[in-house]
C-alpha cells in the first residue's frame, strides 16, 4: 500500500532506480536511507516499505524486524563513524513526512551541548553548503552496506 502524497512512498515506487544513499541496505520490510538535508554524515532513515503512519500500525513482522535493524545500524555505524552512540528518533509529523520512519543519528564525540539530544535536530534541514553531500552520502552508503555484509545476519 502507497500514499500519493507520500514522500516515502514515491521514492519506495522508484526502488529500483535509487541510488546508494537512498537504498543503503534493505529487506522485505525495512529499506535504510542517508537523510537529505543533514550536516551530520551518517544520519540514517529506517523506513518500512509499505505505507504506515503510527508505531502501533505496524505488522508483527515489521516490529520484530525494527529492533534489530536499529541495534544492526548503530554498530555499523559506530563501526564506520566512530560515533560514541547513536540517537534512535520517530515522530513522523513534518508536512509530507506522516510516514513512519526512525532516525539512526550518529552521535560523535565532541558534539556540543546544544546540539546533543533533542538539539541534535538543528542539524538537519541545513543550508546546502553545510550538507553532506550526495557523494559522501554515496561513499558512506556503500561503507555501512560493506559492514552489516560482514556482519552476521546480513541484510540485502
Amino acid at each position: 500500500m502507497t500514499a500519493p502524497d507520500c514522500y516515502v512512498c514515491g521514492r519506495e515506487a522508484q526502488f529500483g532506480e535509487l541510488p546508494p544513499r537512498e537504498c543503503v541496505v534493505f529487506d522485505e520490510l525495512w529499506r535504510v536511507a542517508h537523510a537529505f538535508d543533514t550536516a551530520v554524515p551518517g544520519w540514517l532513515v529506517l523506513l518500512p516499505r509499505r505505507h504506515v503512519t503510527a508505531v502501533h500500525d505496524l505488522t508483527d513482522a515489521e516490529a520484530a524486524a525494527l529492533g534489530t535493524w536499529q541495534v544492526k545500524l548503530s554498530r555499523a555505524l559506530r563501526s564506520v563513524t566512530g560515533c560514541v552512540k547513536t540517537y534512535v528518533i520517530q515522530f513522523a509529523e513534518a508536512e509530507g513526512f506522516a510516514h513512519a520512519h526512525f532516525h539512526i543519528v550518529p552521535r560523535m564525540p565532541g558534539l556540543p551541548p546544544e546540539q546533543r539530544g533533542a538539539g541534535v535536530f538543528g542539524l538537519l534541514g541545513r543550508p546546502e553548503p553545510e550538507r553532506v553531500t550526495a557523494d559522501q552520502a554515496d561513499h558512506l552508503a556503500h561503507s555501512l552496506r560493506a559492514q552489516l555484509d560482514a556482519s552476521p545476519q546480513k541484510p540485502h
